[in-house]
């Protein structure tokens, strides 16, 4: 419990109803979970304004209400706060409810299109190898010491994230390593937040459906930059030409690493397999069983993160060389008859040419590389022809499936993938629309030697149809099929 004026601190009030110095049980921005003597913040949403369920949420006991336009039937015995940004204000007040967590433990924020998830949770399990009480607050899973909580936001809402962090701070943790999502930055998810360091991996074709152009998009990664203290640091890739914009105006201490562009981190890949890649590190040699660019790229940012917290380098290397692969990025399998399948999220335009480059890097061009790929529904439309377009370019054989189609019709989805597909390229594809009658059908057309991936849902384990989550995860279903077949 705590007194509304303690948690006001820092929100930017433009007007108030009654007194501060009330006894706050708790807050709530989701009408239906108030209980007496709460705090309600109204926040205007995408489909829904919260200003509309003030009066619901009075009526279940809020106290007191936070929102950016007083309603002219207001009770006079509610406190009101007025503020031009609700958002921000409940991130700020969840930041104050929780005392502050991310000013007690080392918080490193990492945004990107591409490789969040892989860079949070590789730094993750150095840390932790390296003996730090260390957290993650990542796409996949939110975890620390022994604690382990399935995520269900990249950026979960700032009452998840402060009461997280308060929760590791209690439990001593002194390292916390957080994927930063553009939706969470554009909706003031992160507002409150104390960061040591920030990370900027790369940026490419998505969520436009959400940030409506490229230029939308890049600007709201910025946001986070801008954001943070000239006691943090900023490490930018200096191989995305948007690295040098995120440090525009950036108070914080700069780095960069790189491979291909001169930069204070450099990586150079001297050997890759399927089964691993020899790696050099800042003129060091370690061997990861990671695979590909982007992953030398990922395992560089978690090379230099721990330089500039201090690790030492030797230890660094060695530990990177113990580093398994996040569960659906590039996650191999070998059938029994020796084809290898190839489990990965690209989801994006870009992360699809990046893993079937390795691929190409990797494989004979004697053996058949099928790639199996669909596109999310719901999402981001612009993508669904290039995401063709890149697996026909780069394969023997593709395969067009359903992935998530959520309320779309899976049908029209790969008809507007298909347009993508050069001329000269369309006798390479097949559709099939159920996904694992795909999985099934690629499976049996690997000889010995050959390729598979399949991309696009990676981790996931469901598929969402019509508002309905079913269990699916590709890699099980591809050991199940293997099973069946071989």
């Amino acid at each position: 419990m705590k007194q509304l004026k303690e948690l006001l601190f820092g929100v930017q009030i433009e007007a108030t109803q009654g007194r501060t110095d009330v006894s706050i049980q708790a807050i709530a921005f989701d009408s239906r979970q108030v209980q007496q003597g709460d705090l309600f913040v109204a926040i205007v949403g995408d489909a829904v304004d919260g200003h509309d369920y003030i009066q619901k949420a009075v009526d279940k006991g809020a106290i007191a209400v936070v929102g950016e336009e007083k309603p002219q039937d207001f009770p006079n015995d509610i406190v009101w706060i007025e503020t031009i940004n609700s958002r921000a204000a409940l991130a700020i007040l969840a930041s104050n409810y929780y005392d502050q967590p991310s000013k007690d433990l080392k918080l490193i924020g990492v945004t990107g299109t591409n490789g969040k998830t892989t860079t949070t949770s590789l730094l993750y399990r150095l840390f932790e190898l390296a003996g730090f009480a260390t957290g993650l607050l990542s796409t996949i899973v939110v975890k620390y010491l022994s604690k382990e909580i399935p995520a269900t936001h990249t950026t979960p809402d700032p009452l998840q994230i402060n009461a997280y962090l308060r929760a590791m701070v209690d439990a001593r943790v002194e390292f916390c390593f957080m994927e930063v999502s553009s939706h969470g930055i554009a909706q003031d998810r992160i507002k409150g937040l104390v960061f040591t360091g920030g990370v900027f991996t790369n940026l490419s074709h998505d969520h436009l459906d959400y940030h409506k152009s490229f230029t939308a998009y890049r600007d709201v990664k910025k946001q986070f930059f801008d954001y943070l203290p000239k006691s943090a640091f900023v490490l930018i890739n200096a191989d995305d030409k948007n690295g040098k914009f995120m440090l525009q105006n950036c108070v914080a201490k700069q780095y960069s690493f790189g491979l291909n562009n001169y930069a204070d981190y450099q990586a150079k890949v001297l050997e890759t397999q399927f089964s691993g890649m020899l790696l050099q590190l800042n003129q060091q040699e370690v061997w990861s069983t990671l695979v590909g660019q982007f992953n030398a790229s990922n395992l560089l940012v978690v090379f230099a993160v721990a330089h500039l917290m201090d690790l030492e380098e030797m230890e660094t290397l060695s530990l990177i060389s113990t580093l398994k692969n996040v569960k659906g990025r590039f996650q191999t399998f070998t059938t029994p008859h020796k084809a290898t399948v190839i489990v990965d999220y690209a989801h994006t335009p870009d992360a699809l040419e990046n893993v079937l480059k390795t691929i190409s890097k990797i494989r004979t061009k004697n053996e058949t590389l099928i790639t199996l790929v669909g596109c999310g529904g719901n999402r981001d439309q612009a993508k669904r022809p290039i995401m063709a377009k890149v697996a026909a370019a780069y394969s023997d054989k593709v395969i067009f499936t359903a992935d998530n189609p959520r309320d779309e019709d899976p049908e029209k989805i790969i008809d507007e993938m298909e347009t993508g597909v050069a001329p000269e390229d369309y006798k390479k594809t097949l559709r099939i629309t159920h996904r694992k009658a795909a999985i099934k059908a690629a499976c049996m057309e690997l000889k010995e030697g050959d390729v598979l991936l399949v991309a696009g849902k990676g981790h996931e384990n469901y598929q969402e149809i019509k508002g309905v989550r079913t269990p699916f995860d590709d890699y099980l279903i591809i050991e199940e099929i293997c099973k069946q077949l071989f």
